[in-house]
C-alpha cells in the first residue's frame, strides 16, 4: 500500500485538501484525512499538484503511428494506448470511421483479443458509420456511408456480443424494422452524422438513443424555423452529448452556451485521427488528413478529426472555455464512463476504483501518473 499525500484530490464528487489517496496495486484503497494515514504506510508527496482520475475517451481514432481501421491489429491498439497514455488517459474506445462490414467484424475481433489476452486500456470498440446520412458524412468515404442491410445488423450484433460497442448512427436512414433490432441488442447507440428533424432527434432520444456524437459537427444545425438536431440535444434531459474542443470543431463561446444549457450532460473527446505527431500528410485509401501542426484537414478543407489528446481538450476548455477545474477534470473522465457503464471502475478517485490516476500542475501539463499503483511519468 502507499499514500499520495500534500496534493489537491478532485474525486469527481469532491475537492479535497489535507487528504490523502491510499493505492494498493491496482486500486484505491480509501480516501482519508491526510493525519490519518497509517504510520507504516509509506508516503508519495505530490507537491501540491492536482491529483484527478485518469481520463476516458470515448472517441478516437489512431495514436502516434497506429490507425486502427487501417491496421486492424493489436499492435496498433497498444500505440493508441501509449501514445493517449503519455497525456493522461487511461481508458480508449478505439473508433473506426465509415468502412467495410468485413473490416468492422476484423476490428471487433482484434479488439476482443485485446481485452481477453489481459491488456488494458482498451474498453471497447465505437463504430462510427458507416451507417449515416450521405449528407452529413463530413469527411467519411462516400464509397462506404451507405443504408444499413439486415445480414450487416446481424453480423455485427452478432460477433460484437460480449464487447462493449458503441454505434454511431443516423437514425432517419434506417429502416424501421433494424432500428429496432440495433436497439434491441446490447450496443449502445449515438445520434451523429444525421441530416434529422428536430422533431425526429426529439423522438429518438425520447425511444431509447441517450448519447450524440460530437455536438455541433455533422448534423442539422439550430435555425429559427427548425431548430435541428443541435437544439434537439438541447432540449432533450436525457440526452448526452460528445464534444471536441480543439478551438477548430466549434469555438469556445459554443463550446460555453453549450455547457451553459446541458449541464453535466455533456462530455469531452479527442476525436484523434492521429496524436503527438509533426506536420504531415496522411492517407488511407479515399481518406485525407493534412496537418499543418494544427488542425487535421481533408484534400477538400474539411476537419479530417483532430491532432489533440484529451488534455489538451481539458486545458482548452479550463483556460480559454471558463469552465471550473474540476467540473472539467468530470468532463474527461468521470461522465464519460457513465455513459458506457464503466462508472464501477473508471472516472472517480473513490474506494474500489481503478488506480491509474493523473498528476497535473497549475497549467494542466502531466508531471506524473499513478499506474497499477506505481509512478510511470
Amino acid at each position: 500500500m502507499r499514500a499520495l499525500t500534500h496534493c489537491t484530490i478532485y474525486t469527481g464528487k469532491a475537492i479535497l485538501t489535507h487528504h490523502a489517496v491510499l493505492i494498493d496495486n491496482e486500486i484505491i484503497k480509501d480516501v482519508v484525512p491526510q493525519d490519518l494515514v497509517p504510520a507504516d504506510v509509506p508516503t508519495t508527496d505530490l507537491q501540491g499538484h492536482d491529483l484527478t482520475a485518469g481520463f476516458v475517451d470515448l472517441q478516437l481514432y489512431g495514436g502516434k503511428t497506429g490507425f486502427f481501421v487501417r491496421d486492424l491489429s493489436e499492435e496498433s491498439l497498444t500505440d493508441m494506448v501509449e501514445t493517449h497514455r503519455q497525456d493522461g488517459t487511461v481508458a480508449i474506445v478505439p473508433t473506426l470511421y465509415s468502412t467495410s462490414l468485413q473490416r468492422i467484424l476484423k476490428a471487433i475481433e482484434v479488439t476482443k483479443a485485446y481485452i481477453a489476452s489481459g491488456k488494458t486500456g482498451v474498453l471497447g470498440l465505437h463504430i462510427e458509420g458507416p451507417f449515416i446520412n450521405f449528407v452529413k458524412r463530413g469527411a467519411h468515404s462516400a464509397k462506404e456511408v451507405r443504408v444499413p442491410t439486415q445480414r450487416e445488423i446481424q453480423q455485427i450484433i452478432n460477433k460484437s456480443e460480449g464487447l462493449l460497442t458503441v454505434m454511431t448512427i443516423a437514425p432517419e436512414i434506417w429502416p424501421e424494422e433494424l432500428l429496432q433490432l440495433i436497439q434491441n441488442s446490447s450496443i449502445i447507440l449515438s445520434l451523429g452524422h444525421t441530416n434529422a428533424t428536430y422533431q425526429q432527434a426529439k423522438s429518438y432520444f425520447a425511444n431509447g438513443i441517450h448519447l450524440a456524437t460530437h455536438l455541433y459537427n455533422a448534423m442539422r444545425p439550430f435555425e429559427s424555423r427548425e431548430p435541428g438536431v443541435v437544439t434537439a440535444i438541447w432540449d432533450s434531459p436525457t440526452a448526452n452529448a460528445s464534444i471536441i474542443v480543439d478551438g477548430y470543431h466549434c469555438d469556445f463561446a459554443t463550446v460555453r452556451i453549450a455547457k451553459q444549457l446541458m449541464g453535466e450532460r455533456l462530455f469531452l473527446i479527442s476525436d484523434a485521427t492521429l496524436a503527438k505527431i509533426e506536420p504531415m500528410r496522411f492517407v488511407f485509401k479515399d481518406f485525407t488528413a493534412n496537418y499543418d501542426g494544427q488542425r487535421l484537414l481533408n484534400d477538400t478543407s474539411l476537419l479530417a478529426g483532430s491532432a489533440i489528446t484529451l488534455l489538451d481538450a481539458v486545458r482548452n476548455c479550463i483556460q480559454h472555455v471558463g469552465i471550473p477545474k474540476d467540473e472539467v477534470f468530470r468532463m474527461a473522465s468521470t461522465y464519460p464512463a457513465q455513459h458506457i457503464g464503466v462508472s464501477d471502475r473508471y472516472g472517480k478517485i473513490k474506494a474500489g476504483h481503478s488506480a491509474n490516476l493523473v498528476v497535473l500542475d497549475e497549467g494542466q501539463k502531466v508531471v506524473n501518473q499513478v499506474k497499477n499503483g506505481k509512478f510511470i511519468a
